[in-house]
């Protein structure tokens, strides 16, 4: 079967759906293949966090801030690694943000904010609400509204190419087929953090044991691309390997809320006016869910054990490349009674989720039951978490014995988190585009109808710092969208 459209979006997350939709505008038929069976990506897993100048948000709070501010700031983020961005797309990032952020309210999405976020030297960083999905439902709604063709579980397997030119895409879903495009193909499929493959060739073969957040990014932009002579920039970069706690089995509150406008307005209202005793409750749902343990609790004297009550790394020296060697992947974080009194409070936290809250020992005991586990002995903790007793006091005794400088483990009662895993939270490494997000072949020439958006077409462009990979997402999805849309004028010459 072979059907044919001005525009074929690969992906469905944030960067596929504002490319979908911005072609769409333009007048162009568009259908959007997504591999999964609904649509979301790595957007629907992020914390939900944008960072934008000029926003409505700053403005009513008399906050003057430029494009330009934005683009210096972000710099500050890279540190050593500095020379390694792409100033230019980053000029496109920040540019670009004040008209996407305005975009993205237009299309019901809400914000609170904007929150400070150091070496940024104004706020601007906006968190949405209720939750990251509120992206998907609204986007994903306006794309179907306006005429926009999705089809999921349906999964790209290559590139189809005549007289050097990206013509179409081949793909299975309800049998194999090919769909062809009279302009581009934009390739908005995220990052490889959960292929084994890329990673190792990549960042090493450690670094191909660590599993991604998303189980579902591997790397198939890129790889569609790679067969055709592009290349990936910065692919040994990546936010993690970080230790992160377990996601519960059941969604939490806040995760569950339904994305509706008035809801969110509510939300906003709530942040701004409600006290915030009454809140915390409510917030610490959210902050207490598969975030990251605070690397201070190592520097503090806690300790990280295998599931077998086994101490098998240097807790300062990058446990998580060392976790997914363990037993199921999985470890423990030790705490004894000195450790769990000073991170009661500020601020000394468990972990924090930016501009929302931060965590403590009394959060986790309260909200994540299931990876809290107390004992007045080591032998009775190791009971509750069913580990070999006398391994748990042994990996205390060798910690205590070599702590040299480091704070050694005292009395109980004692404290276990956990489990946590080691993981990849996003990879830098997406394809080389140029300035109009055209993908990169042979000799740095733009491959003929093919473009890349946000992961997948990172180029070069170094997104630390809270609230900038979503950033990316939409601003190089909406521009690639639409460059791929007026390249079917070309085509048609």
């Amino acid at each position: 079967m072979e059907e044919t459209y001005d525009v074929i979006v690969v992906g469905g997350g944030g960067a596929g759906l504002a490319a979908a939709l911005e072609a769409r505008a333009v007048g162009r038929s568009v259908v959007l293949l997504e591999k999964n069976a609904e649509l979301g990506g790595s957007t629907a897993w992020s914390i939900g966090s944008v960072s934008a100048t000029a926003t409505p948000h700053q403005l009513r709070r008399g906050i003057k801030d430029h494009p330009g501010d934005h683009w210096r700031d972000m710099a500050a983020f890279n540190g050593d690694a500095d020379f390694r961005d792409n100033p230019a797309l980053r000029r496109v990032l920040t540019d670009a943000m004040p008209d996407t952020f305005r975009w993205l309210l237009d299309h019901g999405i809400r914000f609170y904010g904007p929150m400070p976020e150091p070496p940024h030297t104004k706020p601007r960083m906006h968190n949405v609400l209720p939750n990251s999905r509120s992206f998907i439902v609204h986007l994903e709604r306006a794309a179907r509204r306006a005429g926009v063709l999705i089809r999921v579980s349906t999964r790209v397997r290559g590139l189809v190419v005549e007289a050097d030119r990206v013509v179409g895409v081949d793909c299975d879903g309800g049998g194999a087929q090919r769909v062809r495009a009279r302009g581009g193909v934009v390739l908005a499929a995220g990052d490889f953090t959960s292929d084994p493959a890329l990673k190792s060739r990549f960042m090493g073969p450690q670094a191909a044991k660590v599993d991604g957040v998303n189980a579902t990014a591997t790397g198939d932009g890129q790889k569609l691309a790679l067969a055709l002579g592009a290349r990936v920039l910065n692919g040994d970069l990546a936010l993690g390997p970080e230790l992160r706690f377990v996601p519960p089995r059941t969604m939490n509150v806040l995760s569950n809320l339904p994305p509706w406008r008035v809801l969110a307005n509510f939300m906003a209202w709530s942040l701004d006016h409600m006290p915030p005793a009454l809140l915390r409750p409510f917030v610490m749902s959210f902050v207490t869910t598969a975030l990251a343990p605070s690397p201070g609790l190592f520097g503090e004297g806690a300790i990280l054990v295998n599931k077998m009550g086994e101490r098998f790394a240097d807790e300062l020296d990058r446990p998580a490349y060392a976790l997914p060697d363990q037993p199921e992947k999985i470890g423990y974080i030790l705490l004894d009674d000195r450790i769990a009194r000073r991170f009661a409070a500020w601020p000394h936290f468990i972990s924090t989720a930016p501009g929302v809250a931060y965590a403590y020992v009394a959060d986790y005991r309260r909200n994540r039951p299931d990876i809290f586990a107390a004992g007045q002995t080591l032998d009775a903790l190791a009971g509750r978490l069913k580990m070999n007793a006398g391994s748990l006091v042994n990996a205390v005794q060798s910690h205590n014995a070599a702590a040299g400088n480091r704070p050694k483990l005292g009395a109980g009662p004692y404290i276990a988190l956990g489990p946590v895993r080691a993981v990849f939270v996003h990879a830098e490494g997406g394809l080389a585009v140029d300035h109009e997000h055209r993908v990169l072949g042979a000799d740095d020439r733009p491959i003929d109808g093919l473009f890349a958006a946000g992961a997948t077409g990172q180029g070069g462009l170094l997104l630390r710092g809270h609230g900038h990979h979503l950033a990316w997402a939409f601003v190089s999805g909406r521009r690639a969208g639409r460059n791929a849309a007026f390249a079917t004028l070309t085509a048609g010459e």
